[in-house]
């Protein structure tokens, strides 16, 4: 299906303007890259019969010029100005439903229950590149990463067989995770396939807004010597693990939370998502032993210095049993 096929159930409908909300973000979208042709105004003829009943008295050769200049007034000036007007109360109405869809899309990915404090497998998949492998500790630390090829050939099915049996055995893996990018479905079914020690679980997880984060100023300051194939694979393990703590590192649009979430209006959208992202962290409150430094600048009361204390701490301190709420 072709761009065309995307705003064919739009083409020849007719609606009132205070319907259809969530709809008329797609509708704009296609008026934008030329498939529809949008006309917000009431009938012609009702618009000129209602407004010759208020203006046109009698039917004398005056009132015959009050009903030419009343026509020429209404195509000239009244249509394109109630046309403007009505087109910016809708996107208005449109936006702030939209919105409210979004925000409520981001508070369950962000909400999503953790599976909590496990030594993690996580797999990046892919095809012809090979799926990207690594070994998370149970406070999300990379161990160990390497490439695997289970989808390409009989022989690198085999080696790639026994090679996730040795990791899960050297690591003591608990729980394995695996996108749901390109190859992510064949990449779960090879996973399940094997008999991994102590019934442990295989979980497809979503990566959107995975490779943000791997080309991220974070993630380059985190993991230096890796490259983003290595941070992504890390990013989906840790997603299973604490799916908050990870996916505030991304900006909130590039998760994925909506349709046509590029035509809302932004500075509305932004401030949306981040209410969401605040109200959530500071619900849930943070681990400040593993907790990063773009999660703790969402807890209230924290700026970015602040934040960045706990870390530096804790690398030179033992382990304290402490979680922040407000």
């Amino acid at each position: 299906m072709g761009s065309m096929g995307l705003f064919q159930k739009g083409r020849g409908t007719l609606s009132p303007s205070g319907s259809a909300k969530t709809s008329r973000p797609g509708m704009r979208r296609g008026e934008k890259e030329g498939f529809l042709n949008l006309t917000v105004l009431p009938p012609e003829p009702e618009a000129l019969a209602i407004l010759e009943r208020l203006f046109v008295k009698g039917g004398n050769a005056c009132s015959a010029q009050v009903q030419l200049a009343m026509r020429d007034s209404y195509t000239r000036l009244l249509s394109p100005s109630l046309e403007t007007e009505i087109r910016l109360d809708t996107k208005k109405r449109a936006d702030e439903e939209a919105v409210r869809i979004f925000a409520g899309n981001l508070r369950q990915l962000l909400m999503a229950p953790p599976l909590g404090q496990k030594n993690v497998l996580a797999i990046d998949p892919g095809l012809r590149t090979g799926c990207k492998t690594v070994c998370l500790d149970r406070q999300g630390k990379l161990l160990h990463n390497e490439t695997i090829f289970p989808l390409l050939s009989d022989k690198g099915r085999e080696e790639s067989a026994r090679r996730v049996m040795e990791l899960c055995a050297e690591f003591q893996i608990e729980a394995v995770a695996v996108g749901n990018g390109t190859g992510g479905r064949e990449t779960e079914a090879f996973i399940r396939s094997l008999p991994l020690p102590g019934g442990i679980p295989v979980i497809l997880v979503n990566e959107s807004g995975a490779s943000v984060y791997s080309a991220s100023k974070a993630a380059r300051e985190e993991f230096p010597d890796h490259d983003v194939t290595v941070r992504g694979a890390v990013s989906i393990g840790r997603r299973l693990m604490d799916p908050l703590a990870e996916l505030v590192k991304i900006d909130p649009k590039s998760i994925g939370v909506g349709q046509y979430q590029h035509d809302v209006d932004q500075p509305a959208l932004k401030r949306s998502l981040d209410d969401v992202v605040v109200s959530c962290v500071n619900a849930v409150g943070v681990e400040v032993n593993t907790a990063s430094a773009q999660l703790l600048t969402y807890v209230s009361g924290l700026g970015p210095q602040l934040a960045a204390l706990p870390r530096s701490f804790g690398g030179k301190n033992k382990r304290r049993t402490l979680r922040l709420f407000t």
